[in-house]
């Protein structure tokens, strides 16, 4: 796979993705210069349909869609994206997803219409399958996040951002494999802006790859691992927290869940964990302080959860 990004990879991703998501909204969350980016209310729920509907176009258009349709392994989000958009082009798509996914992700996933299968407890042992049944089926193979056209779908984020935000300076996302992250970042550092990459400190991939120099696998253990749960970070990902511009964040899980409650007790928002990890570093103890005056945009990036354990 390739290990970077190209501000013109998040071009093109702009021109295949036009009318086909919707575009991103944002509401202050404080009254100073911290806003929140409603991306939970994209396409099936989370950011993951921008490079969904960006795989599946480039691939229509280099006329090489299989008969055999698309296949991916998900934790849910990138899952349900992947079928929404094979639904979309009138192709079939076929799910791996841990046993561990939570209910409700596998329900929607059979409600837009994908072949389920249910593989292991971790996101790895689902990959595996789905890269068996990619080689015996001819299906096309898709990524949850280390695919150069689901970062760049990911990444058609920052201008929609700067449109209604100008003067935007820092864009905070959450951070599991790393798509949306090598996405952003790609966008962000054209247009000169910070991105801040967030992770919960038992489920920390790209943290740990900077500080080992390269890839390495780490333990998975979090709230926000149905989302956040990748082993290991990609080279993208890796690639992009190496240029300047870009801070590594790592937050407790503790801090999450009081994160994602804040935004119901204040808001009235239903976000995942792995949304309100993001959030999570401007309200944990020891995470990320904007300088004053700095314009911060923190993407709530989906909101495929039980909200029955929120409080009040």
């Amino acid at each position: 796979m390739q290990q970077s990004l190209t501000f013109a990879d998040v071009e093109q991703a702009e021109r295949r993705i036009a009318g086909r998501t919707r575009p991103v909204a944002v509401a202050p969350y404080d009254s100073g210069e911290v806003w929140v980016a409603t991306e939970f209310m994209q396409h099936t729920g989370s950011f993951k349909a921008r490079g969904a509907v960006n795989f599946l176009a480039a691939h229509r258009e280099a006329g090489t869609l299989p008969t055999a349709g698309v296949t991916i392994a998900s934790g849910g989000n990138a899952g349900l994206a992947c079928a929404w958009a094979a639904r979309e082009q009138g192709v079939r798509a076929t799910v791996f997803v841990p046993a561990t996914a939570p209910r409700f992700k596998v329900d929607k996933l059979r409600g837009l219409d994908a072949d389920v299968r249910l593989v292991g407890t971790e996101y790895a042992e689902a990959l595996a399958a789905c890269e068996d049944f990619a080689r015996s089926a001819g299906a096309l193979a898709s990524h949850a996040y280390d695919h150069p056209l689901i970062a760049a779908g990911a990444g058609t984020l920052v201008a929609e951002l700067l449109a209604l935000l100008p003067g935007l300076d820092t864009v905070v996302v959450a951070v599991g494999g790393g798509g949306l992250f090598a996405g952003v970042a790609t966008a962000a550092r054209r247009h000169g802006l910070r991105t801040v990459a967030v992770e919960p400190s038992d489920c920390r991939a790209l943290n740990a790859a900077l500080a080992a120099g390269r890839v390495v696998d780490v333990p998975v253990s979090s709230v926000a691992a149905d989302s956040l749960g990748a082993r290991r970070a990609s080279e993208m990902a890796l690639h992009a927290a190496r240029q300047d511009g870009v801070v590594s964040v790592t937050v407790p899980d503790g801090e999450i869940v009081k994160a994602r409650q804040l935004l119901w007790d204040q808001r009235r928002v239903v976000v995942e964990h792995g949304a309100a990890t993001a959030l999570a570093a401007l309200t944990a103890p020891g995470g990320y302080r904007p300088d004053p005056g700095e314009r911060v945009a923190v993407v709530l990036c989906g909101a495929n959860t039980d909200p029955s354990d929120l409080v009040g």
